[in-house]
């Protein structure tokens, strides 16, 4: 009995890491419930993040198009703006784009903001995250958000977000899932 529990265990997470791996090669986003694919890339200060460095946290993983746009400007100020609540629920916030370390450290010291913002230069991230789009004849991230559970499982995702108010719908979710 206990051998074929252990066979069906194995089974199933090969199943989960088969599909999440065939998954990531389509640029298609991991879901909910999968382990959120780990990196390591510079953050605007030029020092290298690592998602595994905030197991033990909730993690706001947000892709954005472009430093400086309108509507990146209004996601990354909402994020700024609750960032103590994002913070005493033990969370921190991760912005992903594919501008340079340079590029995000301008836009974090003309827009005040104190969080990390990874600079995803290659498109790693951003493909890891089904997160990358077509812009002309460039690839910019597409505006997705994943919230990461402190074991290291997506919990939630966002595709196709609207920037204004979704500071405030990431916190609820993060509010209601931190309570189970």
């Amino acid at each position: 009995m206990k051998i074929a529990i252990l066979i069906a265990v194995v089974l199933i997470a090969g199943a989960a890491a088969l599909a999440a791996w065939s998954r990531a090669g389509k640029g298609t986003p991991p879901r909910a419930g999968e382990t959120a694919p780990d990196f390591t890339a510079p953050s605007q200060d030029g020092s290298p993040v690592s998602l595994r460095d905030f197991r033990g946290r909730w993690v706001v993983l947000y892709f954005y198009p472009k430093d400086g746009t309108s509507g990146c400007t209004i996601e990354a100020h909402n994020f700024q703006r609750d960032l103590a609540k994002y913070e005493a629920a033990n969370a921190v916030i991760l912005g992903v784009s594919v501008d340079s370390t340079r590029s995000h450290q301008q836009f974090c010291a003309e827009q005040s903001l104190t969080f990390k913002l990874i600079a995803d230069t290659g498109k790693t991230i951003s493909r890891q995250y089904g997160s990358l789009m077509n812009l002309v004849v460039t690839k910019i991230a597409a505006r997705n958000t994943f919230l990461i559970d402190p074991q290291g499982k997506i919990a939630k995702e966002w595709i196709g977000v609207s920037p204004s108010g979704h500071s405030a719908e990431v916190l609820a979710a993060l509010t209601a899932l931190s309570r189970t």
